[in-house]
């Protein structure tokens, strides 16, 4: 059916396109043979394909196109008859006799725009003449069309300030009212549009006016153009006579798109000189315009007019701007009630915005606008628009884009009760842009008070907002979202000890709910980051002035030891003891002997009861050997229960490689360079030997499951050790021990049993290198070196 018209059309169009090729010709050929009767009766013919009523605006405007060309050349050829001496009156006379209306109204504006060029009358009488005889086409598209031509050809012909055409006093008053009139013509067909025909083309009547539509703002173009217009005309009498047009006609499409004409071709300093006026439109407007659309494009460009200098900036002051727009939306708000909440958020974002731009100082207008938002917000759920969510977060973030500083936001008392309307989804978006900004931005945030607003607007990120964890969150996104929240914790920083420690506490308790899915991550750099303050306390053990509040290494290891116990419970007892251990060290740095030994005694328990796996028991195992021997805050009797357990946790390791090199690590806990406590001969010789039993046992077992590697490695390993403390000065590790140690590893690798193992024959040859280059080397080490065999 469709297609069937759109054919229809085409057969249409071209007959009225050979129609009116055919009068032009005759037209043509008049005016060749300077016959102007002939060349007006064949124009007017020309002219009378437009008086179709079968064609769409669209293919309308290609009929009215070649009409325009043919009239201009005819108003070529009347220029040159009134400069031939033809008088341009008489043919103004001799024109008004065409048969019909339409095309004598294009031919009397042809001529009258000759008669306002040659001067003979002013251009206001003929202006005036032409647009009240226009009104004679009330058909919508024929008369737009009419309409347009008439301003096309006297655009340059107004009587402004500083055309020729000016005439007396006042023209620029005519120039005004000659446009207004057309512009209020043209609008009232335009709307007349929407109401003819069936309601079931709603559509399609829609979309033809749509194409009309620059056809009637070509008026406000004009006027824009007009030298004459100043502040004060504008103000009393063209934009009142528009606005009084775009309220009246009570048009959806025409009121949308003439509020926004006016916003683009008016200058900005107008605007807001006369902000009162135009934003008193608003509200009177039909209640399904998008006002946003339109109100943010004016806030938009008031924004880039107060960036273009500082010297406007004083005109927005004395205008009261923020407080009229910010009047106006309410308004808005109020007379639209049925407003979706996007509309609502994104006038309040243009608004903030704004604000933002004109008034950067005036935190008290940003808060406003949110405050205004929370008010509209409330006794709503949280939101499910996700275009409204993204709105949001597009407010939410203008400030942090603005002052590069969340502490400034922090400021905001409104901030924190916006983010309360987002779902839990949209909640951690936004805290991750904050958390982005503060790196971003390296902000220090250093009170505890504001740190906790800060968590307070992140909670998204540290806790579960809807009381379960979700097993479809991504498990890549939700390592990258803790790993944020993680390094956020270490850069929170105070140069004053009591407030470090408020705001480790602060931290503490907003972290410690988040579950055992986060746990792991933001534990860690909290314990850091207390354990730094150790550092800065150390030597201030006892506060000189005895204030029992005042904070101490003491008090943090407490706090540290309730932390760090959180993540046993998860469990992860592996992470929860890799800090313990830490925990121990820096108490040991402190010379704080019971706190330190606790600590141990901690990760001894979680190694005891926790750790099964045995490839985390030989990690573990390494790692309080390690730290046991750098201790040196332990007496005697702490020191041996310790190392005691040490090296009865090590022989108990479940593959007899892993306890043969836990074992000989433990030799290292009897013999510490830098302290002569810890020098004990014996028991390293002891724990060697023991380490020589086990790999001699593991050897045997794997002879015996023939072709698997042999164990001929941990020989060369504990050879090593014995060199190391034999040059250490340990007197318990003979010539005789290590000769027969090297003996005993020939005799491994060349047995017939053993498999070979390129590893280890290199690894025993680079030893035997070593010891020959030290008694090559001389010196007192050398002379030690000199009687062994190698």
């Amino acid at each position: 059916m469709i297609a069937d018209g759109v054919e229809d059309e085409e057969k249409w169009l071209a007959a009225g396109i050979a129609g009116l090729q055919q009068n032009a010709f005759y037209m043509h050929r008049a005016l060749d043979s300077n016959n102007i009767r002939d060349a007006l009766k064949y124009s007017a013919q020309m002219l009378s394909e437009l008086r179709t009523s079968r064609l769409s605006p669209h293919k309308y405007y290609e009929l009215y196109m070649r009409a325009f060309d043919e009239l201009r050349k005819l108003e070529m050829f009347f220029k040159e008859e009134t400069r031939r001496g033809c008088s341009i009156v008489d043919l103004y006379e001799l024109v008004q006799h065409a048969g019909n209306i339409l095309p004598r109204l294009y031919l009397l504006c042809t001529v009258g725009s000759v008669y306002i060029k040659s001067k003979e009358a002013p251009a206001k009488d003929v202006l005036k003449d032409l647009v009240e005889m226009c009104r004679g086409i009330q058909h919508p598209v024929r008369g737009l069309f009419l309409r347009s031509y008439l301003a096309q050809v006297s655009r340059d012909k107004l009587p402004d300030i500083g055309s020729e055409y000016e005439g007396d006093a006042d023209t620029v008053v005519d120039a005004v009212e000659f446009v207004l009139q057309n512009f209020t013509e043209m609008n009232k067909l335009w709307v007349r549009m929407q109401h003819q025909g069936p309601a079931r083309e709603k559509e399609k009547r829609e979309k033809e006016r749509s194409e009309l539509r620059d056809l009637v703002g070509k008026n406000l173009h004009v006027l824009s153009q007009i030298e004459g217009i100043d502040l004060d005309m504008y103000k009393e009498t063209v934009l009142p006579r528009v606005l009084e047009q775009v309220v009246n006609c009570k048009d959806e499409i025409a009121q949308y798109y003439l509020m926004d004409c006016i916003i683009q071709v008016f200058p900005d300093e107008y605007h807001l000189q006369t902000l009162d006026v135009l934003l008193g439109a608003f509200p009177q407007l039909q209640p399904t315009v998008d006002i946003k659309t339109v109100l943010s494009r004016l806030m938009e460009r008031l924004s880039n007019y107060a960036a273009s200098s500082a010297d406007v900036l004083p005109e927005f002051l004395q205008v009261e701007a923020f407080s009229k727009l910010n009047n106006a939306i309410g308004k808005v708000i109020e007379a639209q009630p049925d407003m979706p909440i996007l509309g609502v958020i994104t006038l309040y974002s243009s608004l903030l915005t704004f604000t933002l731009h004109v008034h950067p100082d005036r935190l008290d207008y940003a808060d406003q606008v949110l405050g205004a938002c929370v008010k509209k917000l409330s006794g709503k759920e949280k939101l499910e628009d996700k275009k409204a969510t993204k709105q949001i977060v597009a407010l939410l973030s203008a400030p942090l884009d603005k002052y590069n500083d969340i502490v400034t936001a922090l400021k905001l008392s409104n901030y924190p009760r916006v983010m309360e309307y987002l779902d839990s989804e949209t909640n951690k978006v936004m805290a991750t842009v904050i958390i982005q900004s503060i790196m971003k931005n390296k902000t220090r945030i250093s009170t505890a008070d504001r740190v906790e607003a800060l968590f307070e607007l992140i909670k998204g990120l540290i806790k579960d907002l809807d009381d379960a964890f979700h097993d479809e969150v991504d498990e890549d996104d939700f390592k990258e979202e803790q790993n944020s929240v993680a390094r956020l914790i270490q850069l929170l920083h105070s140069d004053d000890p009591e407030e470090m420690f408020k705001i480790i506490c602060t931290v503490r308790k907003h972290i410690l709910g988040g579950g055992p899915k986060r746990l792991p991550f933001t534990v860690p750099p909290l314990v850091f980051s207390s354990l730094k303050l150790v550092r800065q306390l150390q030597g201030q053990e006892e506060n000189p002035f005895g204030e029992e509040e005042s904070t101490t290494p003491k008090k943090i290891f407490q706090v540290l030891n309730q932390t760090v116990e959180t993540l046993s419970n998860i469990p992860a007892p592996e992470l929860a003891l890799q800090l313990f251990l830490q925990c121990a060290e820096a108490a040991n740095d402190c010379d704080l002997e019971p706190v330190a030994y606790e600590f141990f005694t901690q990760a001894y328990i979680l190694y005891e009861e926790e750790i099964s796996d045995s490839r985390a028991q030989v990690t573990a195992i390494h790692l309080i050997i390690g730290t046991l021997q750098r201790m040196h805050v332990f007496g005697v009797e702490n020191r041996d229960t310790l190392t005691h357990k040490a090296t009865g946790y090590s022989a108990k390791l479940l593959k007899k490689p892993d306890q043969c090199r836990a074992v000989y690590a433990c030799s290292h806990l009897f013999w510490v360079d830098d302290q002569d406590n810890v020098k004990d001969g014996e028991r390293v010789l002891l724990c060697l030997k023991r380490a020589l039993r086990i790999a001699n046992a593991a050897q045997q077992m794997s002879n015996a499951a023939r072709g698997s590697a042999g164990s001929v490695t941990l020989f060369v390993e504990i050879l090593n050790k014995y060199l190391y403390f034999f040059e250490k000065g340990n007197p318990q590790i003979t010539v005789a021990a290590i000769q027969s140690l090297i003996e005993l590893i020939t005799t491994e690798m060349h047995s017939d049993s053993s498999t070979p193992d390129p590893a280890a024959d290199a690894f025993f040859a680079s030893t035997l290198r070593y010891m020959e280059f030290q008694k090559q080397k001389g010196g007192a080490i050398g002379e030690k070196y000199e009687p062994i065999k190698v």
